[in-house]
């Protein structure tokens, strides 16, 4: 999957481990190559939900995105890129044809 980001700054904090390990701890900056890593890998959206981070839905101000844990209350947030997004019958969105996303956010959303 094509991975864009909302800034430099996020697009920088995803690149250099270095800013990342300073920025947000050690394990919240493995966890985020790990998390990158895995999405990079991904045919498509809707296998997110098979990695580890509990892919899921946000809701209110951040709906339309999606999050995956990092550590403690930090997520790496996201949203897809491109066209808008097919919905199912049942309502719901077809993750299945999102294969680029943006990273929109990093850190603790719930504060």
């Amino acid at each position: 999957m094509d991975i864009l980001f909302r800034s430099r700054k996020l697009r920088e904090l995803c690149h250099d481990d270095t800013l990342a390990t300073r920025t947000f701890g050690p394990e919240s900056a493995r966890k985020l190559r790990t998390r990158l890593d895995d999405l990079a890998r991904l045919a498509n959206l809707s296998l997110a939900r098979r990695l580890p981070g509990r892919f899921h839905p946000l809701t209110k101000d951040r709906a339309g995105q999606y999050a995956l844990d990092l550590h403690g209350a930090l997520r790496l947030a996201f949203e897809p890129a491109g066209d808008s997004i097919p919905t199912l019958p049942d309502g719901s969105r077809d993750l299945a044809s999102v294969t680029a996303i943006r990273i929109v956010y990093i850190g603790n959303y719930h504060d």
